[in-house]
């Protein structure tokens, strides 16, 4: 487990950068964190080797890195992968970060690729397909990025990122909890998730308001059930839009009408009095099923 102050100097032998380390560098490239893309750059090397240690990556993997800012976490997931590709937003951070890592580790230099692109908007990348994907991400996009990732690559099989802990408390809820929601259900569709460890906020730079958590998700070998995924995720939106509202209530919209809900409810199994944080991934699947069939034999 590592501290949360953080160290002012990394040890040279891994080349990882430590706090001293990393201003100087944004001095030299005269790059500010900015609140606008959610830069927070990690000055602590115990944090990155911690998580890197945690991703449990193979020689084989390919890791996908979203917004590897000044390169203290890349630096530190390059030895453990065969490559890692990432994916930067910002131009003079994806410009500046072979150079780091060349200073840093020339050693492993080729197993870097630098994509100067918007994660959210990501269709394909060069080379082979990513297995893992390990990011330290921005807090305002984290949820979005994740399930676009993981829907646009069915190749990355475990997930490890960092994100603000309220996020993550969000993500690895279980159903009847306060915080289980759209981002609990949707993520649980791809894997099984879990919160393995809390990040505190003294180990950015600049400091935020927050903590971080840090989130595993492992891709279920097999799909939780034969359903169409925008079917699904309909379901989903439409259940906790009104969160007070009985799923009857809920999804009426969705379904056309309070009647035609309740209907498929009840042939799905499900009680129409009840609400969307009570139920797991698979009862809104059922649901999604049901709605389908109906579709399809009116």
């Amino acid at each position: 487990m590592t501290s949360d102050t953080p160290s002012n100097v990394a040890d040279s032998s891994d080349g990882l950068l430590g706090a001293a380390e990393i201003r100087l560098l944004a001095d030299r490239l005269g790059i500010r964190p900015t609140k606008q893309r959610g830069q927070n750059f990690v000055i602590d090397a115990n944090t990155v080797r911690r998580i890197a240690r945690t991703a449990e990556l193979s020689p084989q993997d390919v890791v996908l890195e979203v917004g590897p800012g000044l390169g203290s976490l890349t630096l530190a997931l390059l030895p453990y992968a065969q490559r890692v590709v990432a994916v930067e937003i910002d131009d003079d951070l994806a410009a500046a970060l072979p150079a780091t890592v060349e200073a840093h580790r020339p050693d492993l230099l080729d197993r870097l690729e630098v994509v100067r692109a918007d994660a959210l908007h990501i269709r394909e990348l060069p080379g082979d397909r990513p297995t893992a994907l390990v990011a330290n991400l921005p807090y305002n996009i984290s949820v979005p990025v994740i399930l676009h990732l993981l829907e646009t690559f069915p190749s990355i099989k475990r997930v490890l990122v960092m994100v603000q802990l309220e996020v993550a408390d969000r993500l690895a809820a279980k159903p009847g909890s306060k915080v289980y929601g759209i981002p609990s259900v949707k993520a649980n569709w791809y894997g099984q998730v879990a919160r393995v460890g809390t990040v505190g906020r003294t180990v950015f730079w600049p400091a935020p308001n927050v903590d971080s958590g840090l989130v595993a998700i492992v891709r279920h070998a097999e799909p939780v059930a034969d359903v169409d995924r925008r079917e699904l995720f309909a379901v989903i939106d439409a259940a906790f839009a009104q969160r007070r509202k009985t799923l009857r209530a809920a999804l009426s919209g969705w379904a056309g009408s309070a009647v035609v809900a309740e209907e498929i409810l009840r042939e799905a199994g499900i009680d129409p009095g009840i609400r969307g944080e009570q139920l797991g991934v698979v009862d809104f699947a059922r649901i999604a099923a049901v709605a389908h069939a109906h579709r399809q034999n009116p």
